[in-house]
């Protein structure tokens, strides 16, 4: 458990400079550069996450159960929330799409709902650890970010396209269902549909 929570302290808290020191960001940039800040940035990101999945492996060996297993409904409803998290992931590329311009942070939102999804099927220490923190993480950066858009004076962008709406949500809809039924068996060993 320690090497996932170290993990989620390294990722997460290089993700939480803008929501906790924006200020000290923005003059690090600038003294640094932006190429070195990014690289500096992205090690300990890729560092973090690296030891969030060792440390997640080694804690669901001996899983700490906390509570019963949820009933079967449930796991229908964080099914739904995370074909709700591909679209919103899925939105944060795809351009001119009406689901980032009223949005504007789906990226955010979509690791929101992810990590719902996932406290709410599972029930052990790792997955509470896991998954509460990226949800209390989403929520804070939520938070600043549109904090920063009402000090910025941006707001809902109105340069959308039924195209890119179109595409944003079937492209989610087919990641979704290749993640849900065959990928997400193949790397982290739990099927969520299907046998």
């Amino acid at each position: 458990m320690v090497i996932l929570a170290m993990g989620l302290v390294l990722f997460l808290g290089v993700h939480s400079v803008r929501v906790f020191a924006d200020a000290w960001r923005t003059a690090m940039v600038e003294r640094q550069g932006a190429g070195p800040w990014k690289g500096l940035y992205s090690l300990v990101a890729v560092i973090g996450f690296g030891l969030i999945v060792w440390g997640w492996g080694v804690a669901r060996q001996n899983p700490v159960v906390l509570w019963a297993a949820p009933p079967v409904a449930v796991k229908h409803v964080a099914s739904l929330l995370t074909l709700v998290a591909f679209v919103l992931l899925v939105a944060t590329y795809v351009p001119r799409n009406a689901v980032k311009a009223r949005l504007r942070h789906p990226m955010i939102l979509g690791v929101k709902a992810w990590a719902l999804a996932h406290l709410i099927a599972n029930n052990t220490l790792a997955d509470l650890l896991l998954f509460g923190s990226f949800l209390a993480w989403a929520v804070l950066d939520y938070a600043s970010a549109k904090r920063r858009d009402r000090a910025a004076g941006t707001g809902v962008s109105v340069s959308a396209s039924a195209t890119g709406t179109v595409l944003t949500v079937l492209v989610g809809i087919g990641l979704w269902a290749g993640f849900a039924f065959w990928a997400h068996g193949a790397w982290i060993g739990v099927r969520p549909l299907g046998r």
